[in-house]
């Protein structure tokens, strides 16, 4: 059995999901296959619009994720430079799953956005975390600068878009797709009965 894990830096509920989904995996005996894909593609691509472009939703969503964090027993803060410009990350996270390193990065960028409230946006902030999560961030950033990683996210997006996400964190499971963190009672339902 297999989760397939579509994700974005830069969704705080993607990181909710992310604080459940391997150990959930292991529980079942289940595969975690992470997907890095780019959330903003998959807007324009889709015509999905981010919950956060309505102030009153916004308000509203983020007070639920600090409820998801208090019933998951996970550390959440709201990161005070969102939104974030996730492209460099998630061309990075592409290169680190290549280096074998994918569940390190994923670690390292996800606590950076929503435990510590690193500001993403900025280059240097991102060098600075690569290199203090043990990555060559100078290899890493060039290696998100090149056309064949560029269009791996690219591809993956749209791949993603053509298995039927329109958003973030999507989990698809023996053929079913579930979008939002709040959908994992779901996975855990259809790993129980394998």
């Amino acid at each position: 059995m297999q989760v397939t894990f579509y994700y974005d830096y830069g969704s705080p509920a993607s990181y909710l999901a992310w604080t459940q989904l391997p150990a959930l995996c292991v529980r079942y005996g289940a595969e975690l296959d992470y997907r890095p894909i780019l959330i903003g593609g998959v807007f324009k691509l889709t015509g999905n619009r981010s919950p956060v472009a309505v102030d009153a939703k916004s308000n509203w969503f983020f007070k639920d994720m600090e409820r998801f964090a208090q019933r998951y027993g996970v550390e959440f803060e709201k990161n005070p430079h969102f939104i974030i410009n996730s492209l460099p990350l998630m061309r990075s996270a592409l290169w680190a799953a290549e280096q074998g390193r994918i569940e390190d990065h994923n670690h390292l960028m996800f606590n950076a956005c929503w435990v510590e409230g690193r500001d993403l946006n900025d280059p240097a902030v991102i060098v600075q975390t690569l290199h203090e999560g043990g990555f060559d961030a100078d290899v890493a950033v060039t290696a998100t600068q090149t056309d064949r990683i560029k269009k791996r996210l690219v591809d993956a997006t749209q791949d993603a878009v053509d298995q039927g996400i329109f958003g973030v964190p999507s989990m698809v499971v023996d053929g079913e797709l579930h979008f939002g963190q709040d959908r994992l009672d779901w996975v855990e339902a259809i790993l129980k009965q394998r």
